[in-house]
């Protein structure tokens, strides 16, 4: 096959381009220490609700620690445990989530919470609500016919 010698040229340094491009990200990454996501926050997504903290979702006063409250969510097809749920302005929150089924977002608008919760891993998210009134919560990966109707609602209200 007879290539044109400009053809050369540009397939040369898109090949060269492309190597310097990754071998700049692998050894980046690894001066950097950047690494995967732990493996150490998993669950067997048929035993979730059997396992603490998600066999009882909702919102917990901790002590000692450097949130005030812990709010466990179950997402599963269409729906979030708790649906509903109360939080007293300006308390530092550890949001703690999962899914059984499928892959669902967790988004609340109009804050910087957004999680994917994944089937078999346990995200966590701290955050501080200081803005009173109600907060949806969305699914923001579409998970099947029902997802426009999956949501749950954050009060937040002075106590």
């Amino acid at each position: 096959m007879h290539m044109h010698k400009f053809e050369k040229i540009w397939l040369i340094f898109g090949v060269a381009s492309l190597i310097v491009f990754l071998s700049v990200l692998g050894v980046s990454a690894f001066h950097q220490g950047h690494h995967p996501s732990s493996w150490s926050n998993i669950i067997d997504p048929e035993q979730v609700d059997e396992t603490k903290p998600f066999d009882e979702p909702g919102l917990k006063k901790v002590e000692g620690k450097e949130w005030d409250y812990e709010l466990v969510f179950v997402a599963s097809a269409f729906l979030y445990a708790p649906s509903e749920v109360q939080i007293p302005l300006g308390s530092t929150v550890k949001i703690i989530a999962t899914t059984k089924d499928v892959i669902h977002g967790f988004q609340i608008p109009g804050s910087n919470v957004n999680m994917m919760l994944e089937p078999g891993y346990i995200v966590e998210y701290i955050t501080t609500l200081n803005q009173p009134g109600e907060f949806l919560v969305l699914c923001n990966e579409y998970c099947g016919v029902g997802h426009h109707m999956m949501t749950s609602k954050i009060e937040v209200v002075e106590s």
